[in-house]
């Protein structure tokens, strides 16, 4: 997402003095194999891979660095390395910045872009973001590609050719900072186009599935795409869906589930829960305020797709900053989990390292600190569950583990929060009590 907290724009500004650390092995109750495997969900990695994050930037480290110990740490944690992970899902948003102003479907169309201030030049198109930032990202999915587990990427905002602030919709100029709100009246209106970028790192073609078995299907090149991997008894289908997805994207992943019919199914997408566990509507990246025909918002997505199909029983998503999880009923009355997280702007590594407070807010200088969300599932048990925990490959424990974690993330993330929920937010289970009755028992 962009960084935005408490009515303000954070500028992501500054340089960071930190030193990388060890690549710790987390440990496990259990071996891997049987009836409990392990998702590890990746949170948004623009931050890491950032090209103004980096040494060659005048930055104090190479902030990819740790993106990178992250995706070896899953990579040694997989299945075929003797650990439980079996299956990767990204969230988006893997890289920062545009390539280009504006791209030529959009402007065809007579969409204009103008400058807004209160970004910078924080979506300014640069070449360094296919110099540096993209590969980047592909260097991280190598090693987990190498160890063979399979994973799914969804585009996020930050994932288009282009990203820009619309004519209809300018930011307001004239109000004191103090007042600004996070609202296109006040910030302005964004919207992307063009996922040739994406595509060159993971379309449906790529060495990452082109030649892959449990690559089952793809959508105008892999912008959106499925998986199927198997563990604990079952087989899984992994929807990577386009944001804010057009008809015909929910059209197509319906067609997929109609071919894969009662296997469980898992949707990663980027904007679609909010902090607050609420589907919003009208934001500054609502690309239905510019064209309502090629985009549904998260609640429209969660009408015309998740709710009627009973196939999917978990989703996944980033994007705002945070962390959420809901479940809610779908149209045959069963429950559908959904789990947000997102931890870019964790910048206490950076802090610690002695990196200045950045931005007009004084915030720091997001990065992600190494968290991200393994979702531990046992489907041995009756009724199946999933224990969710929050972990950080830099600092080699988990959240619950870690001495001041609340101190260092909860004002920023959840103000409105106790220690005990904050705490709760991260370390919880989640009962799949119809899960049996929905997909049947697990084979032997």
């Amino acid at each position: 997402m962009i960084g935005l907290r408490r009515g303000w724009v954070w500028a992501f500004v500054g340089m960071v003095a930190l030193t990388i650390g060890g690549c710790a092995h987390f440990e496990r109750a259990s071996a891997s194999g049987g009836d409990t495997f392990t998702i590890a969900m990746i949170p948004d990695t623009q931050n890491y891979v950032d090209f103004t994050h980096q040494k060659a930037e005048g930055f104090a480290i190479d902030a990819a660095d740790l993106y990178l110990q992250q995706m070896q740490w899953v990579a040694d944690n997989a299945q075929s390395q003797g650990g439980e992970i079996a299956f990767v899902a990204s969230v988006g948003d893997t890289w920062q910045h545009p390539s280009i102003a504006i791209d030529s479907e959009h402007a065809a169309r007579g969409i204009g872009r103008i400058d807004n201030p209160f970004f910078g030049k924080h979506f300014s198109p640069t070449d360094q973001v296919a110099a540096v930032e993209i590969p980047s990202a592909i260097a991280g999915y190598e090693k987990i590609a190498k160890v063979g587990l399979p994973f799914g990427v969804p585009p996020g905002n930050h994932d288009y050719d282009a990203m820009y602030n619309v004519d209809t919709h300018p930011p307001n100029l004239s109000k004191p900072p103090a007042e600004l709100r996070m609202i296109p009246e006040d910030l302005g209106l964004l919207h992307v186009g063009g996922l040739d970028n994406f595509r060159s790192a993971f379309g449906d073609d790529s060495a990452f599935f082109a030649d892959k078995s449990w690559y089952v299907a793809a959508f105008k090149g892999g912008t959106s795409s499925a998986q199927i991997f198997e563990a604990g008894g079952y087989r899984f289908l992994h929807l990577a869906l386009e944001m804010q997805a057009a008809d015909d994207v929910l059209s197509w992943a319906r067609g997929v589930m109609d071919e894969y019919p009662e296997l469980p199914t898992i949707v990663s997408t980027h904007d679609y829960l909010s902090p607050k566990g609420t589907r919003i509507a009208g934001t500054i990246l609502d690309f239905t305020l510019v064209d309502a025909a090629n985009h549904n918002t998260p609640q429209q997505m969660f009408e015309k797709l998740i709710a009627p199909s009973d196939q999917i029983f978990l989703v996944l998503c980033g994007h705002y900053h945070g962390q959420a999880n809901i479940n809610e009923k779908n149209e045959a009355g069963n429950v559908v989990h959904t789990i947000l997280a997102d931890y870019q702007d964790r910048g206490q590594v950076g802090i610690d390292a002695g990196q200045p407070l950045g931005g007009l807010a004084g915030d720091p200088v997001g990065l992600g600190d190494g968290w991200l969300r393994l979702l531990e599932f046992d489907t041995a048990s009756d009724p199946p569950s999933i224990s969710v925990r929050t972990y950080s490959t830099y600092y080699g424990e988990t959240s619950g583990e870690h001495e001041g974690y609340v101190a260092k993330y909860r004002d920023h993330e959840q103000p409105d929060m106790s220690d005990e929920a904050f705490l709760s937010a991260e370390e919880f289970e989640i009962v799949l009590e119809d899960f049996r009755a929905r997909f049947g028992a697990p084979a032997s």
